[in-house]
């Protein structure tokens, strides 16, 4: 989750709003990639989750050497900053890389890259491991540490009074996202379109967290089940987006009445739980009315809505579990082929352009649990992925943005692409090596899926 925004100065008007995000529209030569990942951090001794002062903050403090300028709450490191780029912390001392917008997928790895080998470092230093995952393994909800940020504070408040899994959200799971940009407001919403559409066939390529405090889930994604029941309000697959009329507008008209959850003023957050931003623009919350929102209000506000596609100045694909090192790369990859590509883009829209909203969300809901055999029409997950491989490797090709060597971009497909070819997912692989030659153990995963 993001450390404090800065987006400009008072709030004049709704159409303040929509100009903060039709403010993204960029000229293609423009259009960069930023890759977000989250790891889970641990002791390599107990394997289990690390505290804020036995872990998090001498890794924070010890990426500081790399250059790297801390960002503090009170007298709390809580991120840093580095051209462009961001490292963070999740509610459960999750450990965020937010990559800078950069040009190709070559340059977001090498980024990735440089990023490993720096907490390669810090990490050996302080007897810590870091966890490809997306669901916390082994430990409980008890056993994972809260994080020192203000706004944490408040949501483990909220949370449970909105979902089921909101606190196993917060503090267990662990993402792979990717950002893109679009050229003008239609271009994001046929991007927006297609995004929401396939985001469940990414769910299932890349699924890979089938246990839960020791034990198989019953789920391959257990990531993505738990976003089933987080808070309904600021989640889930936007059905409104497909209708006639979608705009930068129709988006802000949804988020204006997605729930606040704080304000953040003199470096504190003020509880704001459950108040629309609609209410707070309007000066109708009584006890904030002397508080003149902010353009970083409303930006904040933005980082708190959790669709599988969201909308800031730009799009944000948001459906993938946490995974091995050498795998997250691909999966910029596939949506870089997919959607930065004008023939790819058409391609998929072609693919998913008659799906119906009851469609769209079935295989939503049954992806969690059986992944590439969920059934789709005539055809399943499985074949939607391998047709989705092969649309963003053509695309990929045609972008033609070749690295020193002259090799494209296309060559990050073949983790994912190995996966399809074999037909079963990373979590099915392991749920293998759990019942065979992990013995019902999974001390052996704290190796393997170790990035260090």
């Amino acid at each position: 989750m993001s450390i404090p925004q800065s987006a400009g100065g008072p709030i004049e008007s709704r159409d303040d709003l929509v100009c903060h995000l039709s403010k993204g529209c960029k000229a293609k030569a423009d259009w960069r990639i930023g890759t977000e990942h989250e790891k889970f951090v641990y002791d390599l001794k107990t394997r289990k989750p690390v505290t804020y002062d036995g872990g998090i903050r001498p890794l924070l403090e010890g990426m500081a050497r790399f250059g790297w300028e801390p960002v503090k709450e009170g007298e709390n490191i809580i991120g840093l900053t580095k051209n462009g780029a961001s490292l963070s912390l999740e509610p459960g001392g999750q450990f965020e890389l937010s990559g800078a917008p950069l040009r190709s997928v070559h340059e977001t790895c090498a980024e990735v890259d440089t990023h490993l080998a720096e907490t390669r470092e810090v990490a050996g230093e302080i007897g810590v491991g870091v966890l490809g995952f997306g669901f916390a393994p082994s430990w409980t909800l008890a056993e994972t540490p809260i994080m020192p940020k203000g706004r944490y504070d408040i949501m483990r408040r909220y949370m449970p009074k909105v979902g089921g899994y909101g606190l196993d959200m917060m503090l267990r799971t662990c993402t792979v996202q990717v950002n893109l940009d679009f050229a003008s407001e239609a271009d994001m919403v046929k991007k927006f379109r297609v995004g929401l559409a396939l985001q469940p066939v990414t769910t299932a390529l890349f699924a890979n967290s089938p246990f839960r405090e020791g034990r198989p889930s019953g789920f391959l994604s257990y990531r993505a089940q738990v976003w089933t029941d987080v808070d309904n309000a600021r989640s889930g697959m936007l059905p409104w987006v497909f209708e006639n009329g979608m705009s930068f507008e129709r988006y802000v008209d949804y988020a204006l009445d997605v729930p606040m959850y704080f304000l953040y003023r003199d470096g504190k957050y003020i509880d704001m739980a459950g108040q629309s931003f609609r209410k707070f623009l309007a000066r109708e919350i009584a006890e904030i009315a002397h508080i003149t929102p902010m353009m970083s209000d409303w930006a904040d506000h933005l980082t708190t809505i959790f669709p599988e596609v969201r909308l800031k100045s730009f799009l944000e694909m948001r459906g993938t579990d946490g995974g091995l090192w050498r795998r997250i790369c691909g999966m910029p990859a596939l949506w870089v082929g997919l959607l930065y590509d004008d023939v790819a883009l058409d391609a998929a829209w072609d693919l998913v352009k008659d799906w119906t909203a009851e469609e769209r969300q079935a295989m939503r809901d049954a992806v969690p649990r059986q992944a590439f055999k969920v059934p789709f029409r005539k055809a399943t997950v499985h074949e939607l992925a391998h047709r989705m491989l092969e649309i963003s490797a053509a695309g990929l090709k045609r972008r033609a943005a070749l690295d020193g060597a002259g090799m494209s971009e296309e060559g990050f497909l073949a983790p994912p692409r190995e996966l399809v070819n074999r037909g079963y997912t990373r979590a099915e692989e392991m749920l293998k090596n759990y019942y065979g030659v992990w013995g019902r153990d999974l001390t052996p995963l704290f190796t393997e899926y170790n990035f260090l």
